[in-house]
């Protein structure tokens, strides 16, 4: 479904290569401070502060409350897949490359 990556550039990223290789990807790296460049990322990860602001703990969050925030948010119309959801977009992409 994907082709390249655009990260930043953390350590967490050091191994990129292995990363490229097994997933198949071509990995980006963005400018430093330059976070227009992961635009969708960006906006995502605003998504999700709705939900777990800043300074969130992690361990007091269970699976199924994870769970449901990850399904309101990927069920959420974007303006960037022309206000359709990311599920529709992603599954109408797997059945589309199903038919063929």
């Amino acid at each position: 479904m994907r082709q390249t990556l655009t990260v930043d550039n953390g350590s967490e990223f050091a191994q990129f290569k292995e990363l490229e290789k097994k997933a198949r990807l071509a990995v980006y790296f963005a400018d430093p401070y330059s976070a227009w460049q992961r635009g969708t990322n960006e906006n995502t990860n605003g998504l999700l502060r709705h939900y777990f602001p800043k300074g969130t703990d992690f361990r007091t969050i269970s699976e199924r409350e994870i769970e449901l925030i990850v399904k309101k948010v990927n069920n959420r119309p974007r303006k960037c897949l022309n206000y359709q959801t990311p599920h529709e977009v992603f599954f109408q992409t797997s059945r589309v490359a199903l038919a063929i």
